[in-house]
């Protein structure tokens, strides 16, 4: 044992170490600096020496890396208390997935392949663009019979909302191939939308991108509210027009009529229709009637869906040698059937003959449906059998419904007369593109550009109509939906997006984007493609962010002379008004950026900010209003708004004309303008807003249309200058002055500046900064300067809207209120209920009759519309819930009362009289947007001007 490696102790201390010679030496050839270093390190050495003996204050110990060593220098850190977050909320939340629609994932199988559906895209002439619409509940869903999909019931309400509540709210467009009754396949663009009277603007920009309608009928209700609307805007549109008599089950199993009742019911409705036709256009040829095959049967229920063609065929199948098309023009009308001689003659054989359509068509169908309903168990198998109808036990063992659907889809078939139908008398994307072109295109069809898109031409230079935003499954973004009208559109190029204030003069409202993916949308799922020829419907990523309702989609380069097509015109008024704010104000911005969303998402939202700053979103009607809040609150915004009483939109008119001369001095004092007001004629409003009349037209043909519709005298026919506000306006600007008393060359230089002030004046009126309507402004008097420098607009268009103003206050000026037109469905011992719901909200009716052939009633109804609010709920709770009502924008009224009597007081939380109410209105409405109290006359009147009224003691009514 070696004693030098212990001490005296026994301790182990190791061999003694040797000193590097080599490293003295490399420490003597150190540069002065490194020796330097080395001197104040020194210290250091000594510690690592003794690792662990020296003392640390706790204050500098260490225990764990600092956050800049951890993530880096440039990371911004922070140090949060430990109760700053409560222990039921994650420190790091998990991604929550947001899906507000029920959307496939994966293609679903179709009988048909997905490449032989984006072939056909490049056949115009077999395409066919369509929009499902009718009214409430009469049965649209007769697509989900249709698409070669499993039986789901309405696939095509895909928002969650829509299944809660069991009413349509977005149009969906829905891409399919079908076959007609020869088994050629053809390409079916269809829109199917909400049949509620509040969504019908979905319902117009679905139309925008068809070329026709299949409108459904209830054949137990019959022609309804808003059947009528919808004929009279496709009408208005251009479209072909074919309609679809639904729920004739409801006929036999729920109102138990005989055939020959069902049969009058059923021509009773096409009666109506072709009546409106009649009201509605001026084209004698646009009839409908199941003889020309624009007429057909249906039952979504069931799966049952005829035309006469198609039933015809049924026997011509079944029996052989028979001529179907000469059979089916028997099956309709006042035909009947001789068995002796086996001919079809126009009198009846015997007494108690039937027409060929109820022998033919409705016995054969009772009786399936009575044999199926009654004794299914011991002869329906011999009737099937008779029929060819072959179904396995465990078919019969269904319930009564199941089998009833089972084997009337097994006796009728495919639904090719529903596609006859269409394919006969819907045009194709090319023959319908140059009526399409001329409606809604703004610019000529004279150009290489129209002629591009009248021919459909996929060649051609791109031009793309969208009239839809629909938003991504978590309410994220936007797609554009629209309809290619020539060229091609491709993935991942750059394009040109014009909107809808877009003119060739003024370009600020263009950007160009790259459109990302394009898809073919069949409500649930979305089938990708890489391009869209002309003719079809598209579905575009990439172009939402600079598009808010419409825009037309063109090339970026080469395709200067393009002009946007017009904006929508929709058939019913947003009147409805709710004020929105954030509960916690630090959210302003994100309730900003959901209003956005919300009013990209419906067509005729308006979203606006009043002076008094508070935000307003406008709607047609409560559900509407309710649907956009939802949406509002859960999709776009996610936080929680406030919403204040909803209130309505007035107007302000005058009745009689200006009681004087009201004439105003420009601040220079060089300029001056004396104007009148008065009354328009009844209609002109409804005419100039409904474009019967255009202020583009040229003066010769304007001038022809007052002088001879509305007995105006030539020179003021031919001096209108514009309509206001903007260029359907209910208000006319005339020059009445005479060329012997006033300059006209100077008053045709300040001209622009006159209507602009004009335009300013009847967009917000001087009684609660509502729009003007149904005034006429006469020019009589104008003393212009020479210099130009002195009648600029600067001095010109204040004074114009001051004279506006002056004049409309002196012609003894009127509150308007929207009113609603109301239809009511109830049983008749409710009519008396309804009658009274009514009359405790200022309603009246104006017609109450029997549905024919039913149990109900109908009630039509004019209701103010601020007194509508809650009016659906009333009217469940009187009537126990029997009564069903649906209430649609219709008209202006007078408010009784005058808004400017000062007599009258305003009593706080009490309901004012009759004549009290214009009143109300005005004072609560100005206070709500932060306006002075009253009126005050001094503001819009010169020093002259009050020193002339005061000579003629008008001052003393007004306030000063």
């Amino acid at each position: 044992m070696e004693t030098d490696l212990y001490d005296e102790f026994g301790n182990y201390i190791g061999p003694e170490l040797d000193s590097d010679d080599d490293d003295d030496l490399e420490a003597d050839d150190r540069d002065v600096d490194e020796a330097d270093e080395d001197d104040d390190d020194e210290p250091a050495d000594a510690d690592e020496d003794v690792p662990g003996m020296e003392v640390v204050l706790h204050e500098d110990k260490k225990y764990y890396p600092t956050a800049e060593e951890v993530y880096g220098p440039e990371v911004e850190t922070l140090v949060q208390e430990e109760d700053a977050q409560p222990l039921t909320e994650p420190i790091i939340k998990p991604v929550r997935n947001k899906q507000f629609t029920l959307m496939e994932q994966e293609l679903p199988s179709t009988v048909y392949d997905m490449e032989f559906l984006a072939d056909l895209m490049d056949s115009p002439e077999l395409i066919r663009n369509i929009t499902l619409c009718g009214h409430l509940h009469h049965g649209k869903p007769l697509i989900h019979c249709i698409l070669p999909l499993v039986f789901q019931l309405r696939y095509t309400d895909i928002l969650f909302t829509e299944q809660e509540r069991g009413v349509g709210i977005k149009s969906t467009p829905v891409t399919m191939v079908l076959p007609d009754s020869r088994g050629k396949s053809f390409l079916f663009n269809i829109m199917d939308t909400p049949g509620h009277v509040n969504f019908s603007d979905e319902v117009t920009s679905g139309i925008r991108l068809s070329d026709g309608i299949v409108l459904f009928i209830d054949a137990a209700e019959g022609v309804m509210l808003n059947t009528e609307r919808l004929i009279k805007h496709a009408v208005q549109e251009r479209l072909a027009i074919t309609i679809c008599i639904n729920k004739v089950d409801r006929l036999i199993v729920e109102l138990k009529l005989p055939p020959t009742d069902a049969y009058y019911k059923l021509r009773h409705i096409v009666d109506e229709v072709n009546a409106m036709l009649s009201t509605y256009s001026t084209d004698e040829n646009l009839v409908v009637s199941p003889l020309l095959g624009n007429v057909c049967f249906a039952s979504s229920q069931y799966c049952v869906c005829f035309t006469l063609g198609s039933f015809a065929k049924i026997y011509s199948d079944t029996y052989g040698d028979i001529n179907y098309t000469e059979f089916a023009k028997r099956l309709w009308g006042d035909i009947y059937f001789n068995p002796k001689t086996r001919k079809f003659t126009k009198k009846a054989p015997t007494s108690n003959s039937q027409r060929s359509f109820v022998e033919f068509v409705l016995e054969p169908l009772y009786k399936i449906l009575s044999q199926v309903v009654g004794d299914c168990d011991t002869s329906l198998p011999r009737v099937l059998d008779e029929l060819g109808i072959h179904l396995v036990k465990e078919e019969l063992k269904l319930n009564i419904r199941p089998l009833l659907r089972l084997v009337c889809k097994r006796f009728f078939g495919e639904f090719t007369g529903f596609v006859d139908m269409c394919m006969q008398h819907i045009p194709s994307p090319q023959g319908g593109a140059k009526n399409k072109i001329e409606h809604s295109y703004t610019g000529g069809l004279d150009s290489d550009l129209g002629e591009a898109m009248a021919e459909c031409d996929p060649d051609g230079p791109l031009m793309c109509h969208t009239t839809k935003m629909y938003s991504t499954e978590d309410g994220v973004q936007f797609h554009a939906f629209g309809r290619v009208l020539s060229g091609t559109i491709q993935a991942g190029q750059p394009v040109k997006v014009l909107g809808e204030n877009y003119t060739l003069e003024d370009e600020e409202d263009s950007q160009v984007c790259t459109v990302g993916r394009l898809w073919i949308n069949v409500a649930r799922y979305q089938i990708e493609v890489n391009r869209v020829p002309a003719g079809n419907w598209v579905l575009i990523e990439g172009c939402d962010q600079p598009i808010v309702k419409t825009a037309t989609i063109t090339e970026p380069r080469g395709n200067e002379e393009a002009q946007i097509f017009r904006p929508l015109k929709f058939n019913t008024a947003s009147v409805i008004k709710i004020a929105v704010e954030p509960v916690n104000p630090s959210e302003l911005p994100k309730m900003l950026d959901g209003l956005r969303k919300v009013n990209k998402s419906y067509p005729s939202l308006t979203t606006k900010v009043e002076e008094s700053g508070e935000h307003v979103i406008l709607g047609t009607g409560e559900l509407y209003l309710d649907c956009v809040m939802h949406d509002l609150r859960k999709m776009y915004s996610e936080i929680d708004i406030k919403v204040a009483d909803p209130v309505v939109t007035f107007c302000e008119t005058v009745v009689e004309t200006s009681s004087l001369k009201c004439f105003a001095e420009t601040p220079n004092k060089k300029n001056k303008i004396t104007m009148i007001a008065e009354p328009l004629e009844k209609g002109l409003a409804e005419d100039i807003e409904n474009e019967v009349v255009q202020i583009t037209w040229n003066r010769k043909k304007l001038g022809e249309f007052f002088q001879t519709k509305y007995d105006w005298d030539l020179l003021a026919a031919r001096s209108i200058w514009a309509f206001g506000p903007d260029t359907t306006g209910p208000n006319i600007l005339v020059d009445d002055t005479l060329p012997s008393e006033v300059d006209k060359a100077l008053l045709g230089s300040v001209k622009d500046s006159i209507v602009q002030g004009f335009q300013w004046g009847t967009r917000e009126g001087p009684l609660c900064d509502e729009p003007i309507r149904n005034v006429k402004f006469k020019i009589l008097d104008a003393v212009i300067a020479q210099e130009p420098l002195h009648r600029g607009g600067g001095q010109v268009i204040p004074t114009a809207r001051r004279v506006v103003y002056s004049a409309f206050l002196m012609a003894t000026p009127r509150l308007m209120e929207p009113y609603y037109f109301v239809e009511v469905q109830a049983p008749a011992d409710c009519v008396s209920a309804v009658y009274t719901v009514l009359a405790r909200r200022r309603g009246h009716v104006t017609q109450d009759a029997p549905i024919p052939g039913s149990p109900l009633y109908t009630i039509k109804a004019f209701i103010p519309a601020i007194d509508s609010f809650g009016f659906e709920t009333d009217l469940r709770t009187h009537t126990q819930g029997q009564a069903f009502s649906l209430s649609v924008f219709h008209h202006w009224q007078i408010v009784p009362g005058d808004p400017l009597d000062k007599s009258i007081v305003i009593r706080p939380l009490e309901p004012q009289p009759a004549p009290h109410l214009a009143r109300e209105f005005m004072i609560k409405t100005r206070r709500r947007k932060g306006l002075s109290e009253d009126v005050s006359i001094s503001k819009f009147f010169d020093d002259p001007m009050l020193l002339e009224l005061a000579k003629q003691d008008v001052v003393l009514n007004y306030p000063m």
